[in-house]
């Protein structure tokens, strides 16, 4: 248990690794799912940008706070930057992870275009704060000749990262509901879908405790809650392959033993497609666009069920009736 005071070195170490490992393994299996299906998309390569960022600071981590004291005192500064540096990589790179995500549910179009531009917001916003952590830090450089160096990021550094954090998590929880908001789905099926986008809001909640201490100097419960931010952000990233991956494994189970013919509302977001070829500017070559419905696992069709489109290289959902019905 954590001490009342906060939580110790050993304990800190702990919850570094234990997080870190959860978020890395749900990302392999993101990608291992991916990779089966043939379906690897820029989605998936900042996912695997996030994950090698929450790698390099599950080390540095276990540097920072166990074998600090074999290192010169310029060192240690080093490593407090790279903890602060990784930390914003691993948020920012799952938040465009999932920001492609959506990208690629959506039919190109004036929509598709201004989620791509706001990617570049997304990185701008990530370029600024890690530069906003330096400038702050070297104009009171105090703290550099503490045992274990730790910056007092003040006021400053966690109004800026409640904006941003905020501004970007809200952009990936509104942006599905524009996807869906025109497609004839059940309410059950529209609420599931919007669910898992919808995780995003614990990131922000994550955030704001990690902003607390941040104004708060909190030592090693700041440490706590940046490690927390970072695992979740990446988790979150990775729900709606893993979850999808899950629902369909279930609807096949469901559809292996024998049932009379029946509507079975199972949503896998993904089918087998049929393709036609189409060039995407967010590709770097000539993809294949995937036509397909929103997976039901429909058993008897009846003739009013929408088709949907599926954009990109992938197998998600793609909302082709949205638009001119």
């Amino acid at each position: 248990m954590m001490s009342s005071s906060g939580p110790t070195i050993a304990q800190t170490a702990v919850v570094s690794m234990v997080l870190h490992l959860v978020a890395i393994i749900v990302t392999s299996f993101r990608l291992y799912c991916r990779v089966r299906q043939g379906r690897l998309w820029i989605d998936d390569l900042w996912a695997s940008f996030a994950m090698i960022f929450s790698l390099a600071q599950l080390v540095v981590d276990w540097l920072y706070l166990h074998a600090y004291e074999i290192f010169p005192q310029g060192t240690r500064i080093t490593l407090y930057y790279l903890v602060c540096l990784f930390f914003s990589a691993v948020v920012w790179c799952s938040r465009i992870s999932i920001l492609f995500t959506v990208v690629r549910l959506t039919v190109p179009g004036t929509f598709r275009k201004v989620l791509t531009y706001t990617t570049t917001i997304f990185v701008i916003a990530w370029a600024v704060l890690s530069a906003q952590v330096w400038w702050t830090c070297e104009s009171e450089p105090n703290w550099k000749t503490q045992p274990r160096p730790q910056c007092d990021l003040g006021k400053n550094v966690a109004i800026a990262q409640i904006i941003t954090d905020v501004f970007g998590d809200t952009v990936l929880i509104l942006a599905p509901f524009r996807l869906i908001y025109k497609v004839r789905l059940t309410k059950a099926q529209k609420i599931r879908i919007l669910a898992i986008f919808s995780t995003s809001a614990i990131t922000t909640v994550v955030s704001l405790v990690h902003a607390y201490y941040i104004l708060s100097d909190g030592g090693l419960k700041e440490a706590v809650a940046a490690i927390v931010e970072t695992s979740v952000s990446l988790i979150v990233a990775n729900l709606s392959v893993v979850v999808t991956f899950f629902l369909r494994m279930g609807a096949e189970d469901d559809t292996s033993s024998p049932a009379p013919l029946k509507f079975t509302p199972i949503i896998t977001i993904g089918s087998q497609p049929r393709r036609r070829h189409f060039s995407d500017p967010l590709a770097m070559t000539v993809i294949n666009v995937e036509t397909t419905t929103i997976n039901l696992k429909l058993i008897d069709l009846p003739e009013t069920l929408p088709s949907v489109l599926k954009s990109g290289n992938t197998d998600e959902i793609s909302l082709n009736n949205m638009e001119g019905k």
